[in-house]
Order: C-alpha cells, then sequence, then structure tokens
C-alpha cells in the first residue's frame, strides 16, 4: 500500500466568504509537518492532494464518495467522528461507513483527540460550546492559545512547538537583529509579548536551504505590529541578498 494522503480543500475561504487570517501552518512548512506525522503512519511520510472546493461544493455525499472511488482512486478512508461532508454539510459519520460499503473502500472513524484542560475549563464554567466539540483539539483552540500568549498550551494542542516563518529581505537583517513587521508572517503568530526560542535564519527562500542553517537560541518579541527577533549568542549572517525566511520555533512566553 501506497503512503497516506491528506485530502484537504483548497478556495473554501474564498467561496464561502471567511475572514482571511494567516494559517497556523506556514504553507512552505507542511512537509516538515508531514514527516512528523509518518511516525503514526508506519514510517510512511503522508501526501497531501487539494481538491478545487468550488468544483465539489455542490456534490451530494453520494456523488462526493463516488468521486473518491473512480476518479481518485481511493482504497480506504480515515475520517473522524464528527465528520461532515456532501454539499449543506447532509452526510455524517454514518453515512460516511455506508457509501464507502457500496463502493468497495475500506473505512475507519476515529475519534476526536481530546483537549482535557480546556473541555474541564468549559465544562466548569457552562460555556455554549457544541458537546461534540468540547475539548476537541481543533486549530481554533491552537489560535486562542496563541492569541493569549499561552505557548505551553499550544505545544501540547499541537504535539510539537509551533513554529512562526517570516520572509524578510537582506536590508531587515542586522549581525543581531531581525526587525520587520507581522506583515512579514506567513503563518499565525503569537499576541504581543517577549518569547524564549529557538532561531534559523535561512538563505534565500527555499525552506529546504533554510533547514540546513544551524539554530541557535533566542528571542521573539512582538508589540504593536513590530517583530524583532535576536540571537542569545552568536550572530545573523548579515549581506544577504534578496529575500530569506526566519524560521522561529516558540518555547515560552517571558512577558507581556
Amino acid at each position: 500500500m501506497g503512503p497516506p494522503v491528506l485530502l484537504s480543500f483548497s478556495g473554501m475561504a474564498e467561496v464561502l466568504q471567511w475572514e482571511k487570517r494567516l494559517p497556523v501552518v506556514a504553507s512552505c512548512d507542511r512537509k516538515r509537518v508531514m514527516k512528523l506525522w509518518s511516525l503514526l503512519c508506519g514510517g510512511k511520510t503522508p501526501q497531501e492532494y487539494h481538491l478545487e472546493f468550488a468544483k465539489i461544493r455542490q456534490l451530494s455525499p453520494y456523488a462526493f464518495v463516488e468521486r473518491l472511488a473512480k476518479e481518485l482512486m481511493v482504497k480506504g478512508v480515515v475520517a473522524g467522528a464528527n465528520y461532515r461532508f456532501g454539499f449543506k454539510a447532509a452526510g455524517d459519520a454514518s453515512d460516511l461507513v455506508q457509501l464507502c460499503g457500496k463502493f468497495g473502500l475500506q473505512v475507519h472513524i476515529v475519534n476526536p483527540v481530546m483537549d482535557e484542560e480546556s473541555k474541564l475549563q468549559e465544562e466548569s464554567k457552562e460555556l455554549e460550546t457544541d458537546s461534540r466539540e468540547m475539548g476537541q483539539v481543533s486549530s481554533t483552540r491552537v489560535r486562542k492559545s496563541l492569541a493569549t500568549g499561552d505557548i505551553k498550551h499550544a505545544t501540547e494542542l499541537l504535539g510539537r512547538e509551533h513554529r512562526l516563518i517570516l520572509l524578510i529581505e537582506g536590508s531587515d537583517v542586522n549581525s543581531q537583529v531581525v526587525h520587520v513587521q507581522t506583515s512579514n508572517a506567513l503563518n499565525q503568530f503569537p499576541t504581543d509579548g517577549l518569547y524564549r526560542a529557538r532561531l534559523c535564519l535561512g538563505v534565500g527562500i527555499s525552506y529546504e536551504e533554510a533547514n540546513v542553517t544551524n539554530w541557535m537560541s533566542g528571542l521573539l518579541k512582538i508589540e504593536d505590529k513590530h517583530v524583532l527577533v535576536s540571537p542569545e549568542n552568536g550572530c545573523f549572517p548579515t549581506g544577504l541578498i534578496g529575500k530569506s525566511l526566519v524560521c522561529i520555533d516558540l518555547q515560552s512566553r517571558i512577558s507581556v
């Protein structure tokens, strides 16, 4: 059997007119995250396949599974217990099991990964939360943790340190500091504050090149849309030409 494939839908935010926001994981960082998942996939690194949401949004649950089986040649499906699919989310996990059976597809329904800390808080506060999602790990919870500067909780939810990636110009760097705006962030950044982090300044905009550069301990400061990144020991390379990436693995919040 080949590697597992993560099926995602491109253009969903635009079609549904959601508010624009940065992704939790930068697009250039997705392959690295997939490699981390290989430890849970029998050593096989998941691949990613995108379906254009505008072209499939009106498919019925039956037509959607039919496309998986006949066009994408899928042999099996793994989905969460609260998964919804088809036009206006008409299909649920039980429908998926039934339809996959009709097309000879294996199907595994898995329970959501739970965040016990948030679940206890929600239950104690009697928040009006959908019971299907109470305590469930989700990108929304990760965003909320970053928005409050709770790096420890974000790390627990992700199962890894949150990596912030900045796209910079050579002129943004001197040997002691990178100074840019939050608009240079390629993915979700935390709230204003001072953070301890691991830093990596890559030469060029190739993410593979960025990973080659040595990592160093350092600090990230975000204040009023200004971002300052500085190493605790050592210095950044200077004289960079063109665009570069700065990778920042957040470890803890030092102060507000």
